[in-house]
């Protein structure tokens, strides 16, 4: 299969189950509601070695937010529900209570799973804290020295998926590198789905394992363009430089739909040569994105 000429290899990303608690920051301006996001989704790259794995899911516009200001919903991600409320309540907390003007308002509603988080939150308020309705929600205010902090009761949490992937392979590093940002804008304006590395983009792949014992991954070494003449590198001679975008979502459909768009926008950028994906022969986990089935 190719596309603009690039090839797509007929392999597939594999991907585990994680939790996802979802949350929209609103606040007076975008600039604080995505300096607010920004905190709160900070050193959430993997649970490789992370707290959480964090990121933004996308800006909205006052026109789609209950309380008719810009917003942004964010995605935070734990491998057990006990460590995602912990990392809810911390983040919210720490990061979004913190920064001017902002509210916060649960990404998902209509979630079985719902954490008590904000009213967790609410004893910041010494005792001064009171349930309010406000947009027709329940939430809690909280007094602070701006005003008043408004925080939803509840934060609704799914089973998510975590680490659909592709792999963008180029001849050279600027051209990787844009198709990198190409495709990471592309997946920003979806709902549904993070990707949470620096800028979306993964300049270390890695790999499941390692010869060191005490690392349960290290660098991909297949994919790492200076190690041909070790002959441990894949990677055919005219390829010098890769990323990996890593997606995290709250349904496979919408991982597919990332990786799909992502891929296309990869492949509009002089230089791409091959679209690839990472698999471990199932030690990552169960789920399985097909490349030429997604984009077929």
């Amino acid at each position: 299969m190719e596309i603009n000429g690039v090839e797509i290899d007929d392999t597939f990303a594999e991907a585990f189950p994680i939790k996802i608690g979802r949350v929209l920051i609103t606040a007076i301006s975008e600039r604080w509601a995505l300096e607010a996001a920004r905190e709160a989704t900070g050193f959430g790259t993997s649970v490789i070695m992370c707290p959480a794995e964090a990121g933004i899911e996308c800006i909205v516009p006052s026109t789609e937010t209950p309380d008719g200001r810009p917003g942004v919903y964010i995605q935070i991600c734990n491998m057990s529900w006990k460590s995602l409320e912990t990392s809810l309540l911390a983040r919210i907390g720490q990061c979004v209570l913190t920064a001017p003007t902002t509210a916060v308002f649960n990404g998902l509603p209509e979630a079985e799973k719902q954490f008590d988080t904000g009213k967790k939150l609410g004893y910041f308020g010494d005792g001064y804290q009171c349930e309010i309705k406000y947009c027709n929600r329940n939430f809690c205010k909280i007094p602070i020295m701006e005003g008043d902090f408004l925080v939803e009761e509840t934060i609704g949490a799914v089973d998510g998926i975590a680490g659909g992937n592709f792999y963008i392979l180029g001849q050279n590093q600027p051209a990787a590198l844009m198709a990198a940002e190409a495709a990471v804008d592309a997946i920003s304006k979806l709902r549904g789905t993070i990707t949470p590395f620096p800028g979306g983009v993964v300049a270390s792949g890695s790999k499941v394992g390692s010869r060191y014992k005490f690392l349960k991954a290290s660098t991909n070494v297949a994919f790492c363009p200076s190690l041909k003449e070790q002959g441990v590198c894949a990677l055919p001679e005219n390829v010098t430089a890769g990323y990996e975008i890593v997606i995290n979502g709250i349904s496979r459909e919408a991982i597919e739909e990332a990786m799909r768009v992502g891929i296309r926008a990869a492949c509009t950028v002089p230089g791409v040569l091959r679209i690839s994906a990472g698999n471990f022969g199932g030690k990552l986990g169960p789920h399985q994105f097909h490349l030429h089935r997604i984009l077929d």
